[in-house]
């Protein structure tokens, strides 16, 4: 048999919304190298804004299987 490669990651974009064990990561505003995103663990009502490198989030969302549930409108 042979083995599957994993899918590669979309690539991030305003308005996505990943999903990973009980957090969520909602993305603000993806710039040329920055991004503005939200987290979301269990039942929190706010979540500060967070700006993080594009390449940082995307390794981020690789390790913890993120899965997209929500592509940006």
């Amino acid at each position: 048999m042979m083995k599957q490669k994993p899918k590669p990651l979309e690539p991030l974009a305003t308005g996505q919304i990943w999903q990973m064990g009980d957090a969520n990561l909602h993305i603000g505003l993806v710039g040329k190298r920055l991004v503005h995103y939200k987290l979301f663990k269990g039942q929190t009502k706010r979540a500060p804004i967070s700006l993080s490198g594009i390449g940082v989030v995307q390794a981020y969302l690789k390790q913890t299987k993120a899965v997209l549930i929500q592509p940006r409108p």
